[in-house]
């Protein structure tokens, strides 16, 4: 995939991997529009543009269609937004679970369903959907969370068989675990407990880019954890059987208190 002057609609933008990705982008000759449900904008600087939309707004496909409008320009979407909440599912609110799911996966989803006829008529585009290690392995603490990202993972990966005849690029990144600011320090020490590599957000925006500029269709991060994915793709019970290992001390994080 070319970068130079593309223009890609970004979510997720204004922290964590997202906000790694603009400079990188920008370095390429891409030109950059960050969706944002914040009322207030940082400073303006070339090359990018902010706009007022809600991923986890009931009216999100009526928000598209004014961006869309407003932006004909777009010929690339980067889904990099995400929720989430480390509880166990018991202590876990109605609305952590629909907002989870609502951001994680609906909101892809829509987006897509709004965009593909668009790039489809204009004979290219790309989506690009950033999922997560935990989309191809369930973890304690993250039942929603997992849940939202597999069907993540589960839906970029039909709706690119879906446009395999079509030029609409669909691309899947799956990090493991990044330190980012959504993280509780619950977790923060939990990963560091069980001895868990946490990639800067800059690492993975790195390789978000290159996967673009390599048209791949999926790339997971991370050793040993693309060997996880794999291994719980084939033998499920060894991971079953890791994990029950590493479950007390997990469970001693989950039951501090301190959650996101």
């Amino acid at each position: 995939m070319q970068l130079h002057n593309r223009t890609f609609l970004l979510f997720g933008g204004t922290g964590g991997i997202g906000k790694a990705l603009v400079e990188p982008l920008l370095n390429a000759g891409a030109r950059v529009i960050i969706a944002t449900r914040q009322a207030e904008y940082p400073k303006q600087r070339p090359g990018v543009q902010y706009v007022r939309l809600d991923l986890g707004s009931k009216d999100l496909d009526g928000q598209l269609q004014q961006l869309s409008q407003q932006h004909p320009e777009i010929d690339g979407v980067i889904h990099c937004a995400g929720q989430n909440h480390f509880a166990s599912l018991k202590d876990m609110s109605v609305e952590a679970l629909d907002d989870q799911l609502t951001v994680n996966l609906r909101s892809a989803m829509l987006v897509a369903r709004h965009f593909v006829p668009r790039f489809s008529n204009a004979g290219a585009g790309a989506l690009v959907f950033v999922g997560s290690t935990f989309g191809s392995i369930g973890f304690p603490g993250y039942t929603a969370y997992c849940a939202s990202k597999f069907g993540l993972r589960g839906f970029s990966e039909a709706l690119r068989r879906e446009l395999a005849d079509t030029p609409v690029q669909v691309i899947y990144v799956a990090p493991r675990a990044t330190a980012t600011a959504m993280n509780p320090e619950a977790v923060n020490e939990l990963n560091q407990a069980l001895g868990n590599t946490m990639d800067p957000p800059e690492k993975v925006a790195g390789a978000i880019l290159e996967a673009m500029q390599k048209d791949e269709k999926r790339r997971f991060l991370g050793w040993p954890e693309k060997l996880f994915v794999v291994i719980n793709g084939v033998l499920p019970r060894i991971v079953d059987k890791a994990m029950l290992k590493q479950l007390p001390v997990i469970r001693r994080f989950l039951d501090s208190g301190v959650t996101s």
